[in-house]
């Protein structure tokens, strides 16, 4: 037991510094993957899974834009509107993450993979890269979405300004079985309304 649990937590390293590479990239953005992991957890104990599955979220948190080391500092960068050759590049991102773990032996089969291929889907069909629909998307990966576009609404970027946690809450609430699956939001919104809540100090 020992022995596994030395393999886990080097594996659990290993995951942390490919996040703060990626993190490291932009200070807009620092922090990013590491805040998303740890309120992609939260919301999935409050769904009450398995620890095991909530482990399998921390880390799919941590990686889900690994694949953002492979696009242009000068576009991650960019103050002004990307353009559509831009954009695409950007969309790109799921599947170049997908390519840089899909050979990790210990991201296999657990879910890690589909976080990192499908937190961009949309419940409503309308996401990237595959268009998949409602419970056609992995529930790892539509746990990740909402923590996902909570972090990145409430971080600073150098296209704007963080919003208010009133503006992002009514963003997230009118976007349920839209581009959120209901279910999540709706434990993201209990999260929310707790007392002790964990998204309170969001800030690093």
């Amino acid at each position: 037991m020992s022995r596994v649990q030395r393999v886990l937590e080097d594996n659990l390293a290993l995951t942390k510094v490919l996040s703060n590479a990626l993190d490291s990239r932009d200070s807009y953005t620092m922090h990013h993957s590491k805040n998303v992991a740890k309120y992609a957890m939260e919301i999935a104990e409050e769904m009450n899974l398995p620890q095991s599955l909530c482990h399998v979220i921390h880390i799919g948190g941590l990686l889900h834009d690994i694949g953002k080391i492979g696009i242009p500092e000068s576009i991650l960068t960019k103050p002004g509107n990307l353009t559509k050759e831009e954009y695409e590049l950007i969309k790109s991102h799921p599947i170049k993450g997908y390519e840089i773990i899909k050979h990790v032996k210990q991201y296999k089969n657990n879910g890690i993979l589909d976080i990192v291929l499908h937190h961009h889907e949309r419940f409503d069909g309308k996401g990237y890269p595959n268009g998949l629909k409602g419970e056609e998307i992995p529930l790892v990966a539509r746990i990740v979405a909402v923590a996902d576009s909570f972090d990145a609404m409430s971080s600073k970027r150098v296209y704007r300004k963080e919003l208010q946690l009133d503006q992002i809450l009514e963003e997230i609430k009118c976007n349920k079985g839209k581009q959120f699956d209901p279910i999540v939001v709706d434990a993201f919104l209990s999260l929310i309304e707790d007392k002790d809540n964990p998204f309170k100090n969001r800030r690093n």
